[in-house]
């Protein structure tokens, strides 16, 4: 049930940011600006900081993993918490995890 629920968030967000995101960005073709609009008023900005540093959490978790548990392909779930972000980066990661640790997929049971 776990797996499926991050399954269908992650998918359920990669949606819901390609709907709201690609057709405004297409439209203009401004990168940056649509990455500085995250920052356009204070709480947007904080949003945006909470964001960046979930995905620097998520990526030295990641980086110790793979070298004290031998997880791999976590580079994968760290471009996808990238674009569309963190929220599909986190559930793929969890998702890779419970494949490869015997022990995580168990605690899930």
């Amino acid at each position: 049930m776990f797996q499926t629920v991050l399954v269908v968030l992650a998918l359920g967000f990669a949606a819901a940011f390609s709907i709201i995101v690609v057709p405004p960005l297409l439209a203009s073709g401004d990168l940056f600006g649509a990455l500085a609009a995250g920052f356009v008023n204070p709480y947007a900005s904080g949003y945006s900081l909470d964001t960046i540093m979930c995905w620097c959490v998520l990526a030295a978790w990641v980086v110790h993993e793979a070298r004290s548990a031998g997880v791999r392909h976590g580079w994968v779930a760290l471009l996808l918490g990238l674009v569309p972000g963190v929220a599909t980066g986190f559930a793929v990661y969890l998702l890779l995890r419970m494949r490869q640790l015997p022990a995580a997929t168990a605690a899930v049971r």
